[in-house]
């Protein structure tokens, strides 16, 4: 291995044996004879990739893939099938928090205990004891007493202090993003931060997109323990966003509606019959994506005539914020006296919406907006899918443009 790469995976599988029969003692074996054969499940299949030193790398993919996996191998708590992984450098790892903790020994023991199990001396743990527990955030009552009686909460704030506070090289986590409460886990990406600032090579596994794009330089996609794509962290997350977001739309397959017969109301001389989502090839579909084209068709038919009648719509999102409301007299639409049937379109460049489940109203009233013809409450479903990069906070998306100046040029423009 060169001094820029911390971790080398070449040509990995792993196999795994699963017993549907097993004999758990020799009585069991003698009475019920040898047990039926195993059948094999490959986790991981051929993978190989380098993970340069002092970045931050990133496996994704769904539940399954052989994420978690991959990392068990990074860290030799399993040997694989085939294949060779190297690390170059003292690896710590937070796959399961506080799984080498012994319930008789108290929060001040187990942290040498597991100290010595990362492969730290006495004098090394000694000189971050006290760093330890202060990231933990144990109250010192407790840091002598036996951690059989700590809370969950304690136990993985206890692993994740003595794993990120002993002095790593690499550094490999699972989900860090499930650790402790809001308080702790602000507190963990900052010492995160600071880990990569004195070049600390990080490895981590998450189903948080928004996370790895914003944390990793490089990231793997692992799809049923097979590689699918690597390299950079944003357009590797991209990638497994687009087959995510077109997996979603074949299985909704259509625009979902909802059963609004208690609350459809109007006197019905033109009535909404269907409401469509169309995307950028204006295929309808019951998917809209943040950031791209979407446009809301409605179809109408017409039971008696009526006079320049108005479209409308509005957006909710799931919580029950009404988030906006359109309609084609804003839109300087001249609807005419229409008949038989047909639709009105409500198109949007970019769709402003962020990811989330919504659902839409459809309703049409007169010119004067007071009398309704019909009127569809939340009747129609709206799932939104992440778009490209990472998705903000936030029920819609604002666009803008940013400026700066500095005190300089502030001071230049006064002088002029």
């Amino acid at each position: 291995m060169t001094d820029d790469v911390a971790i080398r995976v070449e040509a990995v599988s792993k196999k795994f044996d699963l017993h549907s029969d097993r004999r758990t003692n020799i009585k069991e074996r003698f009475v019920r004879g040898r047990p039926k054969g195993s059948d094999e499940f490959w986790a991981l299949k051929d993978v190989s990739f380098e993970v340069p030193r002092g970045s931050t790398y990133g496996l994704i993919g769904h539940n399954g893939s052989g994420k978690s996996t991959m990392l068990k191998l990074l860290a030799s708590i399993h040997r694989p099938t085939s294949g060779a992984v190297m690390a170059a450098g003292r690896v710590s790892s937070m796959i399961e928090l506080g799984a080498g903790f012994h319930p008789e020994l108290s929060g001040r023991e187990n942290v040498f205990l597991n100290g010595s199990i990362l492969g730290m001396t006495r004098k090394q743990i000694d000189a971050s004891l006290e760093e330890i527990i202060e990231f933990s955030g144990i109250p010192l009552q407790f840091i002598d007493a036996p951690v059989k009686v700590y809370s969950s909460g304690m136990y993985v704030r206890l692993g994740f202090a003595i794993a990120v506070n002993l002095d790593p090289e690499i550094l490999l986590i699972d989900e860090i993003v499930a650790v402790g409460d809001e308080d702790f886990q602000r507190k963990c990406f900052d010492h995160l931060y600071k880990l990569r600032r004195k070049g600390v090579t990080i490895c981590f596994v998450s189903h948080s997109l928004p996370l790895v794009q914003t944390l990793c330089d490089h990231a793997l996609w692992l799809d049923h323990g097979q590689m699918r794509a690597e390299g950079k962290a944003l357009t590797v997350v991209d990638e497994y966003l687009r087959a995510v977001n077109k997996t979603e739309s074949d299985r909704l397959g259509h625009a979902e509606e909802i059963d609004d017969s208690h609350s459809r109301r109007g006197s019905r001389e033109i009535t909404i019959s269907k409401l469509e989502f169309l995307d950028a090839t204006g295929t309808p579909s019951p998917v809209g994506t943040t950031g791209e084209p979407l446009t809301v068709r409605m179809h109408y038919e017409v039971h008696q005539p009526v006079t320049e009648p108005v479209f409308g719509l509005a957006f909710h999102h799931e919580s029950g914020t009404h988030v906006a409301g359109p309609n084609s007299r804003e839109g300087s639409v001249m609807t005419g006296t229409p008949r038989g049937a047909g639709h009105v379109d409500f198109r949007m460049d970019r769709l402003l919406l962020q990811p989330g489940a919504f659902v839409v109203t459809a309703a049409v009233v007169d010119t004067t907006m007071a009398h309704v013809y019909d009127y569809r409450d939340q009747a129609f479903a709206l799932h939104v899918q992440p778009g490209h990069g990472a998705a903000g906070a936030g029920v819609v998306d604002l666009p803008g443009t940013w400026t700066m100046k500095t005190v300089d040029q502030l001071d230049q423009g006064e002088a002029s």
